[in-house]
């Protein structure tokens, strides 16, 4: 499954600043159980808009991730809180519809 979210970077600061963090938050997260990696995309005509797309063996592992306090983790989301925004866009399951370039089928 996926989940995805959205960043905004607040005026005055970049989309660095907030990936330094995200790496660092990314990199603990990731020794989680059923983990299987995370993305930061930048926003083609806004370099201020960020997408996230976790990727996980299942929903349950990233809710029994979230459930489990780590204060490293949450350190590190607090530093970067005061240069963005975030809006979660959900959970998502894998493709029921995939269609490829014929090269790639």
């Amino acid at each position: 499954m996926k989940y995805i979210f959205e960043v905004h970077i607040k005026e005055g600061h970049t989309a660095e600043e907030y990936a330094d963090a995200w790496v660092r938050a990314s990199e603990i997260i990731q020794q989680a159980p059923g983990a299987r990696g995370t993305r930061l995309h930048r926003k083609l005509d806004d370099p201020n808009v960020l997408i996230a797309i976790a990727s996980w063996d299942t929903k349950a592992q990233r809710d029994a991730m979230e459930g489990q306090h780590n204060p490293d983790v949450a350190e590190i989301i607090r530093s970067a809180a005061p240069f963005c925004d975030i809006r979660p866009i959900g959970a998502f399951d894998e493709p029921e519809w995939v269609v490829l370039p014929p090269e790639q089928s």
